[in-house]
């Protein structure tokens, strides 16, 4: 059992930046890949950011440049630092977790809301 939990959503303007942490509890050592994903009302729930085991890491377009994950292993907690921050960034963030052998992304948070306006 992987338990996960974000933070870090709000309230900010355009230009702005946000960093969300997600932690992870539970079975940890079986977590293999994590990843960020966010959902806008009335779109579909789209990859945002991923990150590997061995912290190879994969963007959506909409955000290369602009948003970088991190993942603090010993502390089993990820990370998306977002810069830049668009309007079209508004959405809930998730945070997922993969386990080792897995295809799917069997963890997930209750998600964090990001809203970017002025």
């Amino acid at each position: 059992q992987v338990q996960l939990v974000e933070s870090g959503g709000g309230l900010v303007e355009p230009g702005g930046s946000l960093r969300l942490s997600c932690v992870a509890s539970g079975s940890i050592f079986r977590i293999n890949d994590m990843a960020w994903y966010r959902q806008a009302p009335g779109q579909q729930r789209e990859l945002v950011a991923k990150i590997t085991r061995r912290d190879s890491t994969n963007y959506a377009d909409s955000v290369k440049g602009r948003f970088t994950v991190s993942r603090e292993n010993a502390k089993n907690t990820v990370h998306l630092q977002m810069n830049s921050l668009k309007p079209e960034d508004t959405a809930t963030y998730y945070c997922a977790a993969q386990r080792i052998g897995a295809t799917t992304w069997d963890s997930w948070g209750q998600g964090t809301q990001v809203t970017v306006s002025s």
